[in-house]
């Protein structure tokens, strides 16, 4: 529990209203009851309060008198997220090994770890402190995963990859599979190329379930700082995702792609291969990217365009079908007028005397 005030001085915000109010949680402003913090970031706050059961509320900063005690912060929705993390963070309990688990030979492991039933660690494996994997877990050989990461059930890291501190993979990801590589002979047939390389996954990444980051060729795919990744993305081999980027459920990146810093993809987006997308640049969801893309562009469509195009493009389909009609109406009568402006030119058969 903490009070009003402690919670105004954790996220820099303005207090209006009681600080030595008790807060114990935090809800939805439909939903929240006595006890608990909600927040509000936009539409008129009378209409949105006027039934509002909750204690307290973090708002944007206006002139507006407020009916209950306020925070008044620049950002409501990150201040919210900031308020949740404190109240539901919990300190890290050590479980050590289960004894169900099978750990290989040379491993690397501190006294402050939990690891669960059924995971299975292969050969010359280093765990950092306060790393936690959950049942069914499955680490490939001479694997290094760094200080206080989450690693959910089933997921699968394969040899050699590289995973650093603070990071979470949810259930069912696979880390460091092969890179989907072949050479065709003029037969048709195909020989697989070998994937030696690894993945790396820098600090503070989070990875949704289901998910598939590829090893590279040679060398490595390497995802970097702070990257967040949907459920089911597809990351093929040697693809580099820039630091801080988001990338949404179903989303593929082909090979040996470059995505700059703070790239968003939206849900179902495609990436062809052996692209460079720069810094910042925003792809609606379904777009298919097929050539390079220049910082901070906003692309859509498929193929992809600029998105204020896209718009306009957009805007026009539902005209189609009625425009098509017009325009064939109107080749038949230019074809009308044409056929009967050159029966005039054409003299008739009998010449006058």
């Amino acid at each position: 529990m903490k009070t009003l005030a402690e919670l105004a001085e954790l996220v820099g915000g303005r207090l209006h209203g009681d600080g030595s109010l008790p807060i114990e949680g935090v809800a939805e402003l439909d939903v929240a009851g006595p006890g608990q913090i909600t927040f509000l970031t936009q539409g008129r706050p009378g209409e949105r309060l006027r039934n509002c059961q909750a204690a307290a509320v973090v708002v944007p900063a206006s002139d507006y008198n407020y009916p209950l005690p306020v925070i008044q912060v620049a950002d409501p929705y990150l201040a919210i997220a900031v308020i949740h993390n404190h109240f539901l963070a919990r300190p890290f309990q050590a479980t050590g090994i289960d004894p169900r688990a099978v750990v290989g030979a040379d491993c690397r492991i501190p006294a402050a770890v939990s690891v669960g039933p059924l995971a299975v660690l292969g050969d010359r494996v280093r765990l950092g402190e306060r790393v936690r994997l959950e049942p069914g877990v499955v680490i490939g050989d001479e694997v290094v995963i760094g200080d206080d990461t989450t690693l959910k059930a089933n997921v699968t890291v394969g040899q050699g990859c590289r995973i650093g501190c603070r990071v979470t993979i949810h259930s069912g990801t696979v880390i460091g599979g092969d890179g989907f590589g072949y050479a065709t002979d003029s037969a048709g047939h195909h020989l697989k190329r070998p994937q030696v390389g690894i993945v790396q996954i820098d600090d503070d990444v989070e990875i949704g379930a289901n998910s598939a980051i590829d090893r590279a060729t040679f060398g490595k795919t390497w995802i970097k700082r702070g990257t967040k990744i949907d459920n089911l993305v597809q990351i093929a081999h040697n693809v580099v995702v820039g630091e801080d980027s988001i990338i949404v459920s179903q989303s593929g990146i082909s090979g040996s792609t470059i995505l700059g810093t703070g790239v968003v993809l939206g849900g179902q987006v495609g990436v062809a291969g052996h692209l460079k997308i720069g810094d910042r640049v925003m792809a609606a969801a379904r777009t298919g990217l097929h050539a390079d893309v220049a910082a901070k562009s906003v692309m859509a469509g498929f193929p992809a365009i600029p998105h204020s195009l896209w718009l306009r493009v957009s805007a026009l389909l539902p005209g189609l079908p009625e425009l098509v009609k017009e325009v064939r109406a109107l080749k038949k009568q230019a074809t009308a007028w044409q056929t009967g402006a050159g029966q005039e030119q054409n003299p008739s058969e009998e010449s006058p005397s």
